[in-house]
């Protein structure tokens, strides 16, 4: 088998609609994560609040607690023309901030944020379940990984193109920014060649669809204890995360270096993004998922010794860990799901494994200051490997080939 073949990149950017829809993924991502920061320094810069500025943050977010309700909407419909309208949507939505020049205005700011997060959680839905008909199940792991790949990719970048539009032009010039990034997705996804059947017309309420995502999570032998092991994981990584100032005050330095522990986080998240697809296929998604756990939990238990060389290594080592069982989640759910399903079933997988991370992230602010960061860090390190264990250890016949 040649290079070509292997390499993850050539074999999704060879499939024309994989390509696009990558190409869809990492527009969208570099506009999403270019406003993530400038809405925040543009409230500081209007009010001078921290708390303020942190607020825009929690309006994106806080749609996702609803993940399960909101995803009901991408299976109410073709996911590809929903797709274009969510997209167009924002884009509109987008504009109205050119009114935002005092602090008076700020409401308006908070509220496009906080539809700007709704709207996200149908997207990402649909998104998922559309990329599950575009691209064949076996591009999936590849995809994802890719996918990985540019999200981390816009972090390390988009944020300093917007911090730098933002310094010269302004906060208007970044939401234009984004506006014109789902222009652009738009047309990506309008270039699709798919085909969608309308899905059947039912009389259940809106409760019994999100419910019937629910049950399909929890009975299938495959995604349940994948989902459980993520959610476990994210709470884990929301604990380090709150620790990683201590961490930085432990090695002597001030609290700007945690930028440089989060850009070797994100070029270990780039490199196992790479790789994923062949991982997935060779260890199957729960083997896959558990070893990037168990890497998560070396890193972090290290991460107590007060040694910049180890620092840095261990920050590479949790980038590369912590994707692998989000990877293997999302394949799988996309996999394993029927497609009738699959955007309440992937809006809920992603609120039970992503909201444990700000349950985290609290709970690791009120600890270091009574325990210290040194004791906590061990302590996640051996909760990981238990759940790296439990996951790596599925019931008989729950995984019987690689792939799954």
């Amino acid at each position: 088998m040649t290079t070509k073949t292997t390499w993850p990149l050539g074999r999704v950017l060879r499939d024309r609609d994989a390509g696009l829809c990558l190409a869809g993924v990492v527009v969208s991502g570099f506009g999403t994560s270019a406003l993530w920061l400038a809405s925040g320094v543009w409230v500081k810069d209007l009010t001078g609040s921290d708390g303020l500025a942190a607020l825009c943050m929690l309006a994106m977010w806080l749609p996702v607690l609803a993940g399960p309700l909101l995803g009901t909407l991408a299976d109410r419909g073709r996911r590809k023309p929903l797709l274009i309208g969510v997209n167009v949507l924002l884009g509109s939505l987008l504009l109205t901030l050119v009114a935002v020049d005092s602090p008076a205005e700020l409401w308006l700011l908070y509220a496009v944020l906080f539809v700007y997060g709704a709207a996200g959680v149908v997207h990402d839905a649909a998104e998922s379940a559309l990329v599950a008909t575009a691209v064949g199940p076996a591009l999936l792991g590849d995809f994802n990984g890719l996918r990985m790949t540019a999200a981390e990719g816009m972090k390390l970048l988009a944020p300093l193109a917007g911090a730098g539009l933002y310094a010269a032009y302004g906060g208007v010039s970044v939401a234009l920014l984004d506006a014109a990034t789902f222009v652009l997705a738009t047309g990506l996804y309008a270039a699709l060649r798919v085909r969608e059947d309308k899905p059947a017309r039912t009389e259940d309420g809106r409760g019994r669809r999100t419910a019937e995502g629910v049950r399909h999570l929890w009975a299938h032998p495959v995604l349940r204890p994948l989902v459980l092991a993520g959610g476990a994981t994210m709470l884990c990584a929301g604990l380090n995360g709150a620790l990683v100032y201590a961490v930085v005050d432990g090695l002597g330095h001030s609290p700007a270096y945690a930028g440089v522990l989060y850009a070797v986080q994100g070029a270990g998240s780039v490199a196992v993004g790479l790789l994923s697809g062949a991982a997935l296929r060779r260890l199957g998604a729960r083997c896959f998922g558990a070893y990037g756990i168990a890497l998560l939990a070396l890193a972090v238990a290290l991460r107590a010794v007060p040694s910049d060389p180890v620092a840095l290594v261990c920050s590479a080592v949790i980038g590369a860990g912590l994707p692998a069982v989000l990877i293997a989640t999302l394949t799988s759910v996309q996999r394993e799901t029927p497609g009738a399903l699959l955007g309440r079933v992937t809006a809920t997988a992603n609120t039970l494994v992503f909201a444990p991370n700000a349950v985290g992230l609290a709970a690791g602010a009120a600890l270091v200051e009574v325990v210290g960061h040194r004791p906590v860090l061990v302590a996640l390190g051996v909760a990981l490997l238990v759940t790296a264990a439990a996951l790596c250890a599925p019931p008989a016949g729950a995984e019987a080939v690689p792939g799954r």
